[in-house]
């Protein structure tokens, strides 16, 4: 794997730290030249249930970008909450604020799901195949 294509970084458990995650996926996939809309949303939405879900207080999470020799990107966002596995949840009602994240990643993710991770943490991870086109 070369250097320039994989990026890992630890940011804090806050909204904050949701928002530069977005911020710094949107730099690097440009640096890469990829085009970076769908990855950002999912980066998005992975950080921010990582914050509101899987925050532990004086734990950071880890956000996880690699680009693989075919052209896939490999999101990972890792929290300190592994008793907290994510999944899609029924329907949401219409004007619900919240439960719409995972629905937005399963949207526009080839692949996605949940790994263990050490020291009790999960690491969600999703998979965009270049040219499939999104939702």
């Amino acid at each position: 794997m070369n250097e320039k294509t994989c990026l890992r970084i630890q940011l804090s458990a806050t909204r904050r730290g949701a928002r530069l995650a977005r911020l710094l996926t949107e730099r690097q996939l440009d640096e890469w030249g990829v085009p970076f809309e769908e990855a950002a949303q999912v980066v998005a939405e992975l950080a921010a249930n990582a914050v509101l879900h899987g925050r532990v207080k004086g734990r950071d999470f880890r956000l996880g970008l690699r680009l693989c020799d075919d052209g896939t990107l490999r999101i990972e966002v890792t929290d300190a909450r592994g008793d907290r596995v994510p999944c899609l949840p029924d329907p949401v009602a219409e004007g619900s604020e919240t439960g719409r994240g995972l629905r937005i990643v399963a949207a526009y993710a080839d692949r996605w799901g949940v790994e263990e991770a050490p020291a009790n943490a999960k690491t969600v991870w999703a998979e965009l195949v270049p040219g499939r086109g999104g939702p």
